[in-house]
């Protein structure tokens, strides 16, 4: 029993003064439903990072360095022919009509490119000496030879037009808000700092305020996105009649991930509610056991929602299932406080409901607040895990468990204090019919049941050793969404999507090299341009024989079957090729095209692939995320073996960056965190029932059935071929930290009523009569609030959904019949006594 004065203290303040502690909770609903309109959403790559991540690092330096990669494609097929002018006049009002949304700095179409191979064909000479480029806007331009150009070009094939002609991109280019790069670079430079020192008082403060100015700038700055995609749909809503147009680019994903939130949130927290409302109407049949639990669970996920606005603590789509568990956990702690008052109103039809009330209370308390406190064990142990949103999940359910348990514990006496007693009414009990005949099979087969339970762990345990972490990004939206048709289609016909960048250093004999050069008089310095800044003569990358060796690298990674375009140095070798009669330019007309190229193909060839100080080039692909045999982990390593072993570069020359290696990086942590998380479920719920039961073999015993259900569904995972993911880490833990509670009610009734039975048959078969239902009625609600769920657009989530149901009926089968099957093994509370023990009044228990 929890302490007496305890007790008395809290049945003195619920119990005694109802309305008090009534007040006491709405006034504290209230206080928190104030602070639910600052509630925020984020789904930008700032919630999907790993904690410390040095490649993230590296990443936004090269941001920095070569531009930013925040911008919108726009795929184009019209119904006539593409270069007719009934497609490009359509094509240059959209293209107008982008440039003046919002944040927009550039667009970039098919009309604005320089077209060099059209009628004549630009010379390497001309094009040096500064001849103007046309496009398909000039006058007299031969669209025919833009057509081929635009087909065989090594920037424009396969990237800007289809192979087959028929589709072209547009490139809606944002302005970076310096506002924003501001804020996140103080808050960054602070944090590094952080983990590599310990900060004063002063600068505590001062990260403290960097954190909170960036958190709100960029809630503003993710709804300024937001609007901008909108406003582009709009745009492209009133072509829709001429073109097939489809929306790509990172914005549209975090913009579109948010609504998916937004509909998570509401449609499966409403969905939830109503499937609990109509559960409790089938298995209660009152209007008071309907109303009564279903505000319970209304006032914590508010006071929850507001907790979240009053931290500034975001959601993300991993933490916006917060709602849905919530409700069910919610829900599972009043179904407990339900049946075992029902039980005691129907034992004891003389007493008063103050009576009911405090022994309902008194018996239900420890095991409840065991139950919450594993449930909040296993969501903290998702705070090992390095991933952001895994950590900030188990730290919300944390608070939300907390806040439930503590609102049930006031609210939910405090109402039923002021009703009055329930008139028992004897109708048939389906459920305790079900119980029963789970438990008569039980002792009946109690070797076979533990036999198969072994056999299925076994079969669980193969299926983990095929658990993977590699899955695509694009099958985790459904065929039916926009941002999975975006992406086929830009994967299939405009050389692919998420960007994977190789960074090569000089190594010092070529910078040594560069900066001698410099300190030499130019050849083609004109001594009366004096203010021009003179390249020179050979830059580090900016030479024959370098340029060839990249031109192999670029091949290479063209060559790979996951990857689509490529952009290098070497794409503009290949066209300066074209112009030079197939013959590779010498490095005095490479010096001459570095010096005097025109602006436009300067800014398109070399500037975003070289550094500044040319010490740093950049070879940029974009890789086929709908690529069946795509492996990231695999691909970059073959790629790293690749530069290093076959052409020679000095391994801490080579990096890897962008956002495929961020997102491996996320993947490749998953399999860890997943060990680690089980690991510290496991052998803190193991303490705990240690402490809580005092028996070492009912400990044991408890766990079993809570690590079979875990087994079988990473099993099932991996005989199914499910991977790991952001959403799926989170199943196991999850499992054990609710189906836990099933094995600590029962085991804890059966401490209770084996004194009064003296053998484990009758104690099961009474366990199964009473606890036995309680754990029916919480399992069913679990599993089918959790499969609600399957509805998200979300894939991740709709495995969440389906997957951890599944878990909940393997929790509760194994809890019926192959914990007690273990308990009549083992006999953990000693030998059996033939006579019953008298019953206990009631208050006495």
């Amino acid at each position: 029993m929890v302490n007496s004065s305890l007790l008395r203290v809290y049945h003195a303040l619920v119990i005694d003064r109802p309305a008090v502690a009534l007040g006491v909770v709405l006034g504290l609903v209230a206080f928190f439903a104030l602070y639910g309109q600052r509630f925020k959403l984020d789904a930008s790559s700032e919630s999907i990072v790993l904690e410390n991540d040095q490649a993230l690092k590296y990443y936004r330096a090269t941001r920095d360095t070569y531009g930013s990669d925040d911008f919108l494609i726009v795929s184009y097929t019209p119904h006539d022919d593409l270069l007719s002018p009934a497609s490009l006049e359509p094509l240059a009002r959209l293209r107008d009509e982008f440039a003046h949304v919002g944040s927009v700095k550039a667009v970039r179409t098919i009309l604005d490119v320089p077209l060099l191979n059209n009628s004549p064909r630009i010379s390497l000479r001309e094009l040096i000496g500064g001849a103007g480029v046309p496009t398909l806007k000039t006058p007299g331009v031969d669209k025919e030879l833009a057509r081929r150009e635009f087909l065989e070009s090594p920037v424009y094939q396969n990237n800007l037009v289809s192979p087959d002609a028929r589709t072209t991109a547009i490139q809606v280019v944002f302005k970076e808000d310096a506002t924003y790069a501001a804020l996140r670079k103080e808050r960054n430079r602070l944090r590094e700092k952080q983990t590599g020192a310990r900060l004063t008082p002063e600068e505590e403060a001062e990260l403290a305020t960097a954190t909170r100015a960036f958190s709100d700038y960029h809630a503003a700055f993710l709804e300024a996105g937001r609007k901008d995609v909108d406003a582009v749909r709009g745009i492209l809503n009133t072509y829709r009649e001429s073109a097939t147009l489809h929306l790509g680019g990172v914005r549209m994903v975090i913009a579109d991930m948010i609504r998916f939130i937004e509909h998570d949130l509401a449609v499966f927290g409403v969905g939830v509610i109503g499937f609990l409302v109509a559960a409790l109407v089938y298995f209660f049949r009152k209007l008071r056991w309907v109303l009564l639990p279903t505000s319970c669970c209304v006032m914590s996920v508010s006071v929850m929602v507001g907790f979240l606005g009053f931290m500034d603590w975001p959601v993300t789509v991993i933490s916006s299932n917060f709602v849905s568990l919530l409700l069910i956990i919610t829900m599972s702690l009043t179904i407990h406080l339900i049946v075992r008052y029902r039980i005691l109103a129907g034992e004891h039809p003389e007493a008063d409901q103050h009576a009911l009330v405090s022994q309902t209370v008194r018996e239900m308390a420890k095991p409840c607040l065991y139950t919450a406190v594993t449930t909040v064990v296993a969501f903290c142990s998702l705070i090992v895990s390095d991933i952001r949103p895994v950590i900030d999940f188990g730290w919300m359910m944390t608070m939300g468990i907390t806040f439930a348990f503590v609102l049930n514990f006031i609210y939910f006496p405090a109402v039923l204090a002021l009703l009055k007693p329930e008139k028992a009414v004897v109708r048939p009990d389906a459920t305790r019919s079900f119980t029963m005949a789970i438990a008569g099979f039980t002792l009946k087969y109690v070797k076979p049941i533990i036999t198969g339970c072994l056999a299925l762990a076994a079969l669980g345990g193969a299926g983990m050793m095929q658990l993977d972490v590699e899955n695509r990004f694009i099958d985790h939206f459904k065929r039916t969404t926009e941002i999975y048709r975006g992406m086929e289609l830009i994967d299939t016909k405009l050389g692919g999507t998420i960007p994977l960048d190789v960074v090569v250093d000089a190594d010092d004999a070529a910078s040594a090299s560069r900066d001698e050069t410099r300190e030499t008089d130019d050849p083609f310095d004109d001594p009366f341009d004096e203010e021009e800044e003179q390249p020179a003569a050979t830059a580090s990358w900016f030479n024959g024989d370098r340029l060839t060796k990249l031109e192999t690298v670029h091949d290479y990674l063209e060559s790979l079957p996951e990857v689509g375009k490529v952009f290098s140095l070497a794409t503009g070798v290949k066209v300066l090729k074209q112009l030079n009669d197939g013959r590779m330019p010498d490095d005095y007309e490479l010096a001459l095209f570095r010096k005097y190229v025109p602006a436009p193909v300067k800014e398109a060839l070399i500037d975003p692939y070289l550094s500044s100080d040319e010490h740093q080039t950049r070879l940029t692909m974009r890789l086929i995320e709908s690529a069946p045999t795509l492996k990231r982990q695999e691909l970059i390593e073959r790629v790293r073996r690749y530069l290093i072993e076959e052409m020679g570069f000095a391994e801490a020359t080579v990096h890897l960056t962008g956002m495929a290696v961020l997102y491996n990086n996320l993947l490749q942590s998953l399999y860890t965190s997943q060990i680690l998380t089980l690991g510290v479920v496991f052998i803190s719920i193991l303490i705990m029932f240690i402490i809580l039961f005092r028996s070492v073999s009912f400990s044991i015993i408890a766990i079993l059935p809570n690590v079979l259900a875990a087994c079988l569904v990473l099993g099932a995972m991996g005989w199914w071929g499910i991977p790991l993911d952001i959403m799926t880490i989170t199943i196991a833990a999850i499992t054990v930290g609710i189906a836990v509670d099933h094995a600590i009610h029962y085991v804890h009734r059966f401490q209770v009523e084996f004194p009064r039975h003296r053998t484990y048959r009758d104690t099961i078969l009474s366990c199964h009569g009473s606890i036995g239902r309680a754990i029916y009625y919480t399992a069913i609600t679990i599993t089918v609030g959790f499969s609600i769920l399957a509805f998200s657009s979300f894939v991740p989530t709709v495995y969440f959904g389906v997957l951890t149901g599944l878990a909940m009926l393997v929790a509760l089968m194994s809890n019926l019949t192959l914990l007690p099957a273990c308990i009549m093994i083992v006999k953990p509370c000693g030998p059996e006594r033939e006579s019953p023990a008298a019953p206990v009044p009631l208050g006495i228990v």
